[in-house]
């Protein structure tokens, strides 16, 4: 069984525990996720009976790929997509509520006919709250192809003195997609010197000085799964309040890292990592979660905050990140991304976590 037709049987698992006789997906994302296709339209009608009755629906345009991305599954070429399958259901039809507008909800009650449309949001991402080995490794490749482009950039000098925030931040990402990544997980953020202190900054050509913090959040795109990281270094000798914000932030990240089992609430691995700065009495400027979920999407459930609800499962795929921001001169964040497993955390993102001097 592929890892799609996996994905369909949990899936038709929870049609059965919601009483619904099929859903319909229109999420592109879960589409993908159910099916592996990764065109600009589709949709699809996953039936609760049979072992695979799920119907897919693409238009013309996407006729050649459909067949190749998704052989496996009978084949709708229609538009749109939504409606056409909508005028296939029977008994109760489950439709992504968070995902569908008013307008969109009224589209389908008519071509829906005697079927009864219920509000279903949110049950594929259920399932895509633990990932499987085949997502893993592509969240494994892209942390590498993250990695690799940070060691290159370092390599040939490409954090150096006179160099603008703008320039470091192509450069990093053009160096991402020379190591396989298809393109950036998200906007890179390149902070240097006191707009370090910005937890999002975005690149501007600010100049890179000796003695200053390098901020760099960035990640990268491999096969649709998305890796996330940041490493704060130093141009030149680091100044000793420097090293003490640095040598904070690092502990803080090793307990939140430390605190990922499976069954523990997502609030206590924020509070785990939050409590060593709070006890350095630099609460008030760790100004964010401490992570998120990360997959198909940079943001993804479960959020790793004090707000955050649930417990974490092995097979979660999250990002640790605390960080401390001191206005006006400079700030420091280290994040990784994980998996959660039985036996301990697995580290995706493997770039040293000693501060880097360039």
């Amino acid at each position: 069984m592929s890892s799609y037709a996996a994905r369909r049987t949990a899936l038709r698992r929870e049609l059965q525990a919601a009483n619904l006789d099929a859903l319909l997906v229109t999420n592109l994302l879960n589409v993908r996720y159910l099916t592996g296709f990764t065109g600009s339209n589709a949709a699809v009608l996953v039936d609760v009976n049979g072992d695979d009755t799920t119907v897919f629906c693409t238009d013309g345009r996407y006729l050649t790929q459909s067949a190749k991305q998704v052989p496996d599954l009978e084949r709708l070429i229609d538009r749109p997509c939504d409606t056409a399958l909508a005028r296939r259901a029977k008994g109760r039809l489950g439709f992504e509520s968070h995902h569908v507008t008013v307008d969109g909800r009224d589209g389908l009650t008519a071509a829906a006919g005697k079927a009864e449309l219920v509000k279903a949001g949110g049950l594929v991402e259920k399932l895509r709250l633990v990932k499987d080995e085949v997502e893993i490794e592509a969240l494994r490749m892209a942390c590498a192809a993250a990695d690799r482009a940070l060691a290159a950039l370092i390599g040939h000098g490409g954090l150096r003195a006179g160099r603008t925030e703008r320039e470091v931040a192509r450069e990093l990402e053009n160096r991402m997609l020379d190591h396989g990544a298809a393109g950036p997980s998200f906007s890179s953020i390149v902070a240097f010197g006191a707009n370090s202190a910005v937890p999002h900054h975005s690149p501007t050509d600010a100049v890179l000085h000796t003695g200053d913090f390098i901020k760099l959040d960035f990640g990268a795109l491999v096969d649709g799964y998305h890796s996330d990281m940041t490493r704060t270094l130093v141009l030149g000798k680091p100044a000793d309040w420097q090293r003490d914000l640095y040598d904070l932030v690092a502990r803080s990240q090793a307990a939140g890292r430390n605190a990922l089992e499976p069954g523990v609430e997502v609030s206590a691995v924020d509070h785990a990592s939050r409590e060593v700065i709070e006890k350095a009495g630099h609460g008030d400027e760790f100004l964010h979660g401490l992570g998120h979920g990360v997959g198909l999407e940079i943001h993804e459930a479960p959020a790793l905050s004090k707000a955050g609800a649930g417990t974490l499962s092995a097979g979660m795929a999250v990002t640790v990140e605390p960080g401390v921001y001191l206005s006006g001169r400079g700030g420091v964040r280290i994040e990784d991304t994980l998996v959660v497993r039985d036996s301990g955390p697995e580290l995706l993102t493997l770039t040293t976590k000693e501060l880097v001097v360039v």
